[in-house]
């Protein structure tokens, strides 16, 4: 059975730049996925809510950066990204950071005396010290309870349309007021389709677009980080997860629910003039009715239209993750479905690193975006390595509790 030192499960964004910092620091490292995939499936036409820096992979100020990229593919274009161009970076990341990324799929990973085992899709297996855990969120849609045993032609999640423009001239609801919601809405009105959309809470969120970025010019710097995420001061905190986590629990709850509520675009707004959108509003009831559905909402009214649109997001249950052994995942201290991750982005099963959103719980809101690689990077190969890292935002992150 082949041996190798260090595993990554995941080619996005945050095994990409795992890989990339790991190689720099020459730990021996064997990436498996598909480079960019949950990206791929994204509806066409879609525009990326982060900033510049923010956008770039494993680091926004270096050789692999979107300037880097930019600059050497002679690619011109501004913000907001367009999801296309992400991708096109995405690869160029790749070739660079993990060029001969394994393709083939893991179907389980165990725990094994020395570390653990993998079984790939040919049935082939490989033993690992290390195994890091960056395979998204893919796994992790939610829906909601009252639309169980629907049928998928009249009922799917956003997460599950890459062409939305498949519902031009259909009546369609979208459930859910974040990004993934109202850009859904829309792609799929300008593409000719009759959309309206039921949004939970009593009102809107929208951001502002670097309005006061702007106003404060050279000092923005220093109440927004370029990590895009969270608002004024706060911007600043959630950057430095190591920071972040030694905030009283009490503390780091309404921070993060702060910096990444449920919130559109600014240059979304005018695309959705035309759209009807219903606040405080939830469906409570849907029934197939003929080829078509009746959607009753908890205002006492109905709609009946060709499809229910979820734009109701994720949750992080690594339970979730079928290559994950049961009792593998099992022996992972969790609270609601998040690992409990000490410095290292590692586990209480040693060895055993989660990257991205699963490590929100104990390192703050910016694991969930692609900024989050910058540190979670970082942070990982510190503790492999056993040297002392430094975060984007200027700390330094201990290799040990």
């Amino acid at each position: 059975m082949h041996e190798t030192q260090t595993v990554i499960i995941g080619a996005g964004p945050h095994g990409l730049a795992a890989a990339a910092h790991l190689g720099r620091a020459g730990v021996e490292t064997t990436v498996f996925g598909d480079p960019m995939s949950f990206w791929r499936t994204m509806p066409k036409g879609m525009l990326l809510r982060s900033n510049w820096t923010a956008t770039s992979i494993a680091e926004y100020d270096g050789p692999l950066s979107l300037d880097s990229y930019c600059t050497e593919t002679g690619s011109d274009f501004h913000l907001p990204v367009p999801l296309d161009r992400f991708i096109d970076y995405g690869m160029w990341v790749q070739n660079r950071a993990a060029p001969h990324v394994d393709r083939r799929a893991v179907e389980r990973v165990e725990r094994d005396r020395d570390g653990f085992v993998l079984t790939l899709n040919d049935e082939s297996r490989l033993a690992a010290r290390r195994v890091v855990v960056a395979a998204g969120i893919a796994d992790f849609v939610h829906r909601p309870a009252v639309t169980e045993g629907l049928p998928s032609e009249l009922v799917s999640h956003t997460s599950e349309h890459d062409d939305l423009g498949v519902f031009r001239e259909k009546t369609v609801l979208v459930v859910g007021g974040g990004q993934s919601a109202l850009e859904s809405a829309a792609l799929m009105t300008e593409s000719g389709a009759d959309v309206e959309v039921a949004a939970r809470a009593d009102h809107l969120n929208w951001l502002h677009g670097g309005k006061y970025h702007r106003m404060l010019g050279k000092w923005s710097r220093l109440v927004y980080a370029p990590t895009d995420v969270g608002p004024m001061g706060l911007s600043r905190i959630v950057a430095v997860p190591d920071l972040f986590r030694r905030f009283p629990r009490a503390l780091q709850e309404p921070m993060a629910y702060r910096a990444i509520r449920p919130a559109g675009a600014a240059w979304l707004r005018p695309r959705l003039e035309d759209v009807p959108i219903h606040v405080g509003t939830q469906v409570r009831s849907a029934e197939v009715v003929g080829d078509r559905l009746r959607v009753g909402l908890d205002d006492g009214s109905t709609r009946t239209v060709d499809h229910l649109l979820l734009g109701t997001g994720y949750r992080v249950d690594i339970s979730r993750y079928p290559f994950l052994d049961p009792a593998l995942a099992g022996a992972v201290q969790c609270v609601g479905g998040y690992p409990r991750l000490k410095v290292g982005m590692e586990s209480s099963v040693s060895g055993l690193h989660f990257l991205g959103a699963p490590a929100a719980y104990s390192f703050g809101p910016i694991m969930r975006f692609v900024a989050g690689g910058w540190y979670g990077a970082e942070s990982l190969t510190g503790a492999v390595t056993g040297r002392q890292a430094r975060s984007r935002a200027g700390s330094p992150l201990p290799v040990s509790e």
